[in-house]
This record gives structure tokens, C-alpha cells and sequence, in this order.
């Protein structure tokens, strides 16, 4: 069996490896992240905490109820009358319900808008750590590939320099050709050494991601197609991005909110207007002109107007100062669709050139194929040296791995795209995980 028929052989034990150990797809990966992903956790606190606070805002046009009681202890004394003790015990009971206070309703108002801002945020949240834990997810496939190519190399060149040597032996060949296999060789231990190393950081970045020891991602299914790009128009995709976009979304709700505020700074300028109700009980055991208890009960119902009418200038400033912060909101939304549409055309040419290398390279491959075996018959007849199958054999490898990481960047990519135009869903997994080993 030549050298470069071991590669299947590689893959197969990794592959029953993999199966020995439990390996787990990316959507049972992305569910353990979940829940144990500190920022996703912090922006699940953080949504909590700001419908919390919306709720606060919605106290501001709701009525206030208010309960207060007192008690009381006098001693009088005078030339003309005995000295005198008397007491008052008091409870009242108010209410107040505003009925036109504008600054308030645009209290409420933002605190609703800032409820859509928490979703967006935890949106966003939520595509960022499909999108680490997908890499995290193919780095660890990738260097394992990487692992598996060097060894499945170094094990080629294992027996092209044992045939250098026999050659040498034999006399059909030069020493040289035995220093340049074993030249070969030594690279190829160093490579593995690196691979394993690297394959180790990588499994130890995704275990800390996803809160698990020894995560074991699923390989690909071979053989592999790749999804189509679909819709295959960058036009499209950023008009999408433009709807859909988490930031920009986060963008629009800051402008309302900051013409919220201003409507509030105006409200400065404008009367209030609340119903207020009261109820007192007070208790009376005498009193400075009277012996006997008695005891009052007083409801009362009204209305309380305010009208501002100067402030030192104060609420024409704030109207001011919200209406150029009214404009710095109006600016940002225009820059977050500007770097969105970017970012989406950037992250949809990626894709398009990724599968362009994809189907390149599997052409490369084939290529490279066939140039290994006719430098290694060229060998054997004497027409080819040593090392001309080493360089056909290194370049073969290489083509393997750098294939295997360009399919990893196009799955990788199509999440990223989604991501940049803001349609990026945990059900966009499933896509990538019908393509993972049963």
C-alpha cells in the first residue's frame, strides 16, 4: 500500500475515535453554550433588569396611593387655669392621579422603546455566540485535520525514505537522497508536534465556551456538498440587513428615544394638571379651649394645576442641548446602516470567493493526486529523484488541509453572513448539522 493510500486510514480512526467518545453535533454544543456562556448570560441579566425598568417608567402616569399617621402629646399650663394635658392621634390617607403631565407619558413612551432595545441587544448576543461557538466548532475540526495530514505525511515519508535506503543500498541511488528524506521526515515530526499542540489549544478554547470536558465535535459527512449561497444577490442581502440588522435596529430606538427626550424638555414649558383625593382621621382629647374628646373625619377631592412660567432659561437650554443629541442619534443611525451594508457585502464576497477556492483547490487536489503517483512511478523507473516525490507528496498534503480549512471558512462564512445582515437564527445550526456524521 503506497504512502499517500494512507490518508483514508487516518481519517477512519479519527472518525471511530470520535465515535467512541461521544462526539457531540454543533447544535448540542451551541445549547450547552447557552447556558453557560458568560456574556450571553450577562445579556439575559441585562434584558431582565431593563423591563424592570421600563415597568419603573410606567409608574409615572400610574395613580400614587400614600398612607401617614401621627400622634401628639400636649402639656399646657397658665396663671389663669389649671395645668392641662391633652393629646391628638392622626391618620390621613391621600391619593393622586396625574391627568396631564406630558413629560411623564414620554417617560412611559422610552421606557417601552427601551424594552425593544433590550431584545435587540440580547439578539445580538445571541448571533455572536452562534458565531464563536461555530468557530470554536470547525477550529477543533480543522486542526484535528491538520493533525491527521501530518501524520498520514510523515508516515508517506517514512517510506519513501526507507525505499531511499534500500536503493542506497543497492547502489541504484545517491546518499542524497536518503539525507533528503530524512531531512523530510525530521520537518514532519516538528509539524506534528505542532499540530498536536495546537489541536490541544483548540479543544481547550471550545471546552471553556461551552462548559464541557473533552468536547468531541462531530466530523463532516464525506463526501461533502456545499450548501449554494442563497439568494445569490449581495442586493438582497443588504436590504435585509437594513430591516433586520440588531444594531441598526438598536440605532433607530436611540433616535426615538432622544426625540422622546426632547418632547420631555419641551414639556418644561407646559402646565400639569393632577386629581388628587384625601381622607383624615384625627382624634382629639381635648384641647387648649375644650375638655371633652372629639374626634374630626375630613374627605376632600380636588384638582392641581401647575403652570411653569420662568426658570432662568433653563428648560430653553435643555431643548437645546436634546435637539443636538437628537441629531448626534440621527448621525449614528446613518453610520450603523452605512458599516452594516459593508459589512454584509464584505461577508457575502467572502463567501463567494470561499466556495470559488473550495472548488479550485478539490480540482487542486485531484491534480496534485495524479502528480504524486506519476513522480512516483518517474522514481521507480529512474527518471524522477527522491526529491521530486517528497515535494509531490508535501504539496498533495497541503492541498488536503488547505481544502478541508476552506470548506470549514464557507460554513463558517454563511453563518457570518447571516450574522452581518442581522437573519441569523440558532435554526440556521440545523443547516450545517445535517451535514455532520450521523
Amino acid at each position: 500500500m503506497t504512502s499517500y493510500r494512507l490518508l483514508p486510514l487516518f481519517l477512519a480512526l479519527g472518525a471511530a475515535f470520535s465515535s467512541a467518545a461521544q462526539s457531540q453535533s454543533l447544535v448540542d454544543l451551541y445549547e450547552s453554550a447557552r447556558g453557560f456562556d458568560a456574556s450571553y448570560q450577562s445579556a439575559k441579566s441585562q434584558y431582565a433588569a431593563t423591563l424592570a425598568k421600563a415597568d419603573q417608567a410606567k409608574a409615572a402616569i400610574l395613580p400614587t396611593v400614600g398612607l401617614s399617621g401621627g400622634v401628639s402629646r400636649t402639656n399646657l399650663e397658665n396663671t389663669l387655669s389649671a395645668t392641662r394635658s391633652y393629646g391628638t392621634q392622626q391618620i390621613t390617607l391621600s391619593a393622586s392621579q396625574p391627568l396631564y403631565r406630558p413629560a411623564n407619558q414620554a417617560s412611559y413612551e422610552q421606557g417601552k422603546r427601551q424594552v425593544d432595545l433590550a431584545q435587540a441587544q440580547l439578539l445580538g448576543a445571541d448571533q455572536d455566540l452562534i458565531v464563536r461557538v461555530s468557530q470554536a466548532y470547525f477550529d477543533v475540526l480543522a486542526s484535528h485535520d491538520s493533525l491527521n495530514f501530518v501524520k498520514a505525511q510523515k508516515s508517506a515519508v517514512a517510506e519513501q525514505l526507507a525505499s531511499a535506503k534500500r536503493n542506497f543500498e543497492v547502489g541504484t541511488s545517491t546518499i542524497t537522497d536518503s539525507r533528503e528524506a530524512q531531512a523530510r521526515f525530521d520537518l514532519s515530526t516538528a509539524q506534528e508536534i505542532a499540530a498536536e499542540n495546537d489541536l490541544r489549544i483548540k479543544k481547550l478554547a471550545l471546552d471553556q465556551l461551552v462548559g464541557k470536558a473533552d468536547a468531541e465535535p462531530k466530523a463532516l459527512a464525506q463526501p461533502l456538498s456545499l450548501p449554494a449561497l442563497v439568494p445569490n444577490d449581495v442586493t438582497t442581502w443588504v436590504t435585509q440587513a437594513e430591516a433586520d440588522h440588531p444594531v441598526i435596529q438598536q440605532t433607530q430606538i436611540a433616535l426615538d428615544v432622544a426625540q422622546l427626550e426632547t418632547q420631555k424638555a419641551k414639556a418644561g414649558h407646559k402646565p400639569t394638571l393632577d386629581l388628587t383625593a384625601g381622607y383624615n382621621i384625627s382624634q382629639n382629647d381635648g384641647s387648649a379651649s375644650l375638655s371633652s374628646d372629639y374626634r374630626t373625619n375630613a374627605a376632600s377631592i380636588g384638582l392641581s394645576f401647575n403652570m411653569p412660567l420662568f426658570a432662568g432659561y433653563a428648560i430653553q437650554n435643555r431643548v437645546k442641548e436634546t435637539l443636538a443629541l437628537e441629531d448626534k442619534a440621527r448621525n449614528d443611525l446613518e453610520g450603523a446602516r452605512r458599516a452594516v451594508g459593508q459589512g454584509t457585502r464584505t461577508a457575502f464576497f467572502g463567501v463567494l470567493s470561499g466556495q470559488g477556492q473550495v472548488k479550485a483547490l478539490e480540482a487542486a487536489e485531484a491534480s496534485s493526486q495524479s502528480a504524486l503517483e506519476a513522480n512516483q512511478l518517474g522514481y521507480q523507473v529512474g527518471v524522477r529523484i527522491n526529491i521530486d516525490v517528497l515535494n509531490a507528496q508535501s504539496q498533495l498534503f497541503q492541498t488536503k488541509r488547505d481544502l478541508a480549512k476552506a470548506r470549514y471558512d464557507v460554513l463558517v462564512g454563511g453563518l457570518k453572513l447571516r450574522q452581518a445582515n442581522g437573519t441569523l437564527k440558532a435554526d440556521d445550526l440545523q443547516t450545517v448539522n445535517a451535514l455532520l456524521i450521523k
